[in-house]
């Protein structure tokens, strides 16, 4: 059938239009050149005759070459800077194309320029691949020029597949050539030939001599098995390994090695001025050639795997006091490239929808979980999955956790703590059903760069728009095996600036640590009726508890990997340590005896459920809290920050510590941490709730909301379903706009963000991000305990948002509760969500000016004596 009329577009040059049978609607035209000016020979005349039809015409400026545009023509120009990375840049140019709807011609810049600033052909390839099918769908025609024999024959071939017409024009003993390769749904006799363009006329090449000398002046290397592509990625790393480990350690304080060096940093550590002055001083060639020659795919390795090895050899290369390399523990991660990431996007047709979702900064919880099976059931190129195989048959079937990256993850003033998944990999089984449980682990982590508290997270600190790509740090997960179980003796996580100041004995410049026995996990997480040890680096004998809570505030459950059933798990200590044959058990166990702790127990004489996880031995017979005390101020130091730092460990038989640092970021101090003065002499009806417990301080003038769910009737009354169903309605609080114009705060029992109805609610950070001040309630009949969580990941997301955490003890002699208030105050949780009315008995929304006649409630927290307030005055926010 005919194609109409209306679908068919001059190209401008009438031979040429005879040649290919004219242009359509829909089509990407790619012209591979080996001159800029044969670009400009063949989009001008198109321009001049689409502006002649009445066409709107967009110019995509982006290169540093001269404009393609000619005088005097009315061409709108878009400008798009790509040095903002490729997932800024692919997300303005759809932007541009989305608000210029259909029928729209576009002339682009010559995309080989891109690579300057990307570094990869990859990321070029996704570019095109993403762009021109949403072109196709809207009915343009859209010009492209690419340098020929200047990228790698895989991107060129993808380019090539997705777009609709493909021409090289290129020169030959000074006469230009136009060589048809691709013209998709049409064809004619003498379409592929070359043809010689003279006077505005194509003369196709017939002469089997004439075009044998064409083409092989025209393209040396046809088959182009191995390109050498002008991509920095390729091109430098050629340039380096042309040099052994010795030649790059003589030459490389060379002006030239310098700037190679500078390159290959960026390509992939990123352009962060603190990566980079970390980076310039800590890592030699050597240590950044290494990382690329265990990196899977190409592009950079995100800020968690940068964090990790920075703090390694910042620790190694040190000079001065304790030799680390007689401490730590030897590393060999592997890297998936973040470009990776961005093909299994593009090739699975999910980049469209990261980018709606990454625009409206927001998905339901409901909704992500159908993102997260696309996600699941995308599939990786043949050639990454063999590098996959490769890094399975070299851990062999040690287990290993699969770690999100990403380029903001882990940087100067964003951590995006516990936003982004890690899955561990016990690593067991046929290599095909480890590869299987190896790709799941890798897809979810892709999935939960568009998880709701990574969205909203990234909104609230404004990096809705930043390049953010996901990159993965594949590590070797550090222990040993003991029965069927795989996990560190000690993980935890250390902290060079400690808040937490139970007592005023306590040196906050030299740190905290909270340690736990097995799996990290325990450390950053809040579980169940479960504590990590808090260790104050400066007096690790202090606790923050005494006498017979110092079993209740400690750790009952291990984390591990069963290898025999190929999973992680949770187990209760004794029944994994029975019968005490793990090694140096003395060092971490002390035992009830009449209620009463002894720390010199011989654990195989003693009632395992009498075991307490103390660590007490640990920090006073061994060079633990010494070491410790080290790294976290050379790391300090080093940062120019204060930090913190993920890391195992484990003692061996003479009680000589190995440390596996696994983790390091720099620290953001939270709130105010100079004298805040509380009123004094205020009326008790004013005074909604004091507490001597504060963590961290500041000030929040002008709370007009208080979200209430009162501990009593939510322990004792509140059915399952609602329960497990609260956690979704205070999100739907916190996300709703009269909310959001509005400073409120929340007030709950127990633990928030505890996956435990029981303990507290089960919140995530996407439902609390927008609240001021976040009230945890421990009413001891209630069985209610707030976690002083300090360190956790669910800690750092408050103090990232700038919101004050207070545990709040009604039972407390020195506390108070204003009850008669919280209890008399009007509900106007209907007028919010009228159809909430199932959780009007237990949870309450207070319009406070309206309950006190034009009060508001106002907070102040003092870190230093710990004290906070929450009273009755007027509006000072203003």
């Amino acid at each position: 059938m005919p194609l109409p009329e209306a679908r068919m577009v001059s190209c401008g040059i009438p031979s040429l239009d005879e040649v290919i049978q004219g242009l359509r609607l829909g089509d990407n035209v790619v012209w591979q050149v080996d001159e800029p000016d044969n670009y400009l020979r063949v989009v001008h005349p198109f321009m001049n005759r689409a502006v002649e039809d009445g066409r709107t015409v967009v110019h995509i400026r982006f290169a540093p070459h001269p404009t393609v545009l000619p005088p005097f023509l009315p061409v709108a120009d878009e400008e798009v800077d790509p040095r903002y990375g490729f997932d800024f840049f692919s997300a303005q140019v759809n932007q541009i194309i989305e608000e210029r709807g259909r029928g729209v011609f576009y002339i682009f810049d010559n995309l080989s320029s891109l690579v300057a600033d990307w570094a990869t052909d990859e990321l070029l390839a996704n570019f095109f691949q993403v762009t021109c099918p949403y072109l196709h769908e809207l009915d343009t025609i859209a010009y492209f020029a690419l340098t020929r024999g200047q990228h790698a024959h895989t991107a060129v071939a993808r380019i090539r597949d997705t777009t609709q017409v493909l021409i090289d024009a290129y020169h030959v003993r000074g006469d230009l050539y136009i060589h048809p390769l691709k013209v998709w749904d049409r064809y004619s006799s003498q379409m592929f030939l070359p043809h010689r363009y003279e006077d505005g006329l194509l003369h196709p090449v017939f002469k089997s001599g004439e075009a044998s000398t064409i083409s092989l002046t025209a393209s040396k290397t046809p088959l182009r098995l191995k390109a050498d592509s002008i991509a920095p990625w390729d091109s430098v790393y050629r340039k380096l390994t042309q040099y052994d480990e010795e030649e790059l350690s003589l030459l490389e304080s060379t002006a030239e090695m310098q700037a190679l060096k500078q390159e290959l940093s960026q390509m992939i550590l990123g352009n962060d001025p603190e990566f980079k002055r970390l980076s310039n001083r800590y890592l030699s060639l050597t240590d950044l050639l290494s990382v690329r020659n265990r990196l899977i795919g190409s592009g950079r390795i995100g800020g968690k795997a940068a964090g990790m090895l920075l703090a390694r050899n910042i620790l190694l290369k040190t000079p001065g006091g304790l030799d680390f390399s007689q401490v730590l523990e030897e590393h060999d991660s592997f890297y998936i490239g973040s470009d990776v990431f961005f093909t299994f996007l593009v090739n699975n047709g999910l980049f469209r929808l990261r980018l709606r979702l990454t625009r409206d900064s927001q998905i339901l919880k409901e909704e992500f979980e159908q993102v997260e099976k696309r996600f699941l059931a995308g599939r990786f190129p043949d050639e990454i999955l063999e590098q996959f195989r490769d890094l399975l048959d070299y851990f062999g079937q040690a287990p290993i956790i699969v770690r999100s990256s990403s380029l903001l993850e882990d940087g100067f003033g964003n951590s995006f703590a516990g936003k982004y998944r890690s899955e561990f990999c016990a690593n067991q089984g046929t290599p095909e059903e480890r590869m299987e449980a190896f790709l799941r682990a890798v897809k979810l982590v892709y999935a939960s760069s568009v998880n709701p508290d990574a969205l909203s997270y990234r909104k609230q600190r404004g990096l809705g728009e930043a390049d953010e790509q996901m990159a993965i740090l594949v590590q070797r997960v550090s222990g040993m095996r003991y029965r069927s179980y795989f996990f560190p003796t000690l993980a935890g996580v250390a902290f060079s600036h400690n808040l937490y100041r139970w007592t005023e004995r306590i040196d906050p410049n030299q740190g905290i640590i909270r340690l736990v026995f097995g799996l990290g996990t325990r450390s950053v997480n809040r579980l169940g009726n479960d504590y990590p040890r808090l260790i104050a680096v400066s007096h690790p004998q202090l606790r923050p508890e005494v006498g017979s809570k110092i079993a209740f505030y400690s750790q009952r459950g291990v984390d591990v990997l069963n290898l025999a059933q190929n999973e992680f798990q949770s187990v209760p200590l004794a029944d994994l340590l029975a019968p005490a044959d793990y090694p140096n058990l003395g060092l971490y166990l002390s035992g009830m005896e009449d209620g009463y702790l002894k720390d010199s127990i011989v654990p195989r004489q003693e009632d395992p459920r009498k075991w307490v996880l103390t660590f007490n031995h640990l920090l006073s017979k061994t060079a633990f809290i010494p070491i410790m005390k080290e790294l976290l101020a050379t790391l300090e130091a080093a940062y120019g920050y204060p930090i913190d730092t993920e890391f195992t460990a484990a003692p061996d038989s003479r009680g000589n510590l190995r440390i596996n640092p696994v983790q390091c970021r720099p620290m953001k101090v939270p709130g105010a941490v100079e004298v805040v003065g509380t009123p004094r002499d205020l009326p008790r009806s004013l005074v909604l709730f004091r507490t001597h417990r504060a963590i961290h301080g500041g000030v929040v003038n002008g709370i007009r909301t208080i979200v209430y769910i009162d501990p009593r009737s939510y322990s004792r009354e509140t059915p399952l379903d609602l329960k497990r169903a609260m956690g979704r309605l205070i999100g739907e609080l916190n996300r709703h706009p009269q909310m959001r114009t509005r400073r409120f705060m929340m007030m709950g029992p127990g633990r928030w963000g505890s996956s435990n109805i029981a303990l507290g609610i089960n919140t995530t950070y996407s439902d609390i991000n927008h609240t001021s001040v976040l009230v945890e309630i421990a009413r001891e009949e209630a069985g209610h305990v707030p976690d002083v969580s300090y360190g956790t990941h669910f800690f750092l997301d408050l103090v990232e948002s700038g919101i004050i955490y207070l545990p709040l003890y009604p039972n407390d002699p020195e506390a108070h509760f204003n009850e008669d208030f919280f209890a008399g105050a009007p509900n106007a949780l209907l007028e919010l969500l009228p159809d909430a009315g199932d959780f009007e008995r237990f949870l309450k929304v207070i319009d406070v000016p309206a309950v006190t006649g034009g009060n508001h409630a106002q907070v102040i927290a003092d870190p230093r004596s710990a004290a906070a307030l929450c009273y009755l005055a007027p509006d000072l926010s203003s």
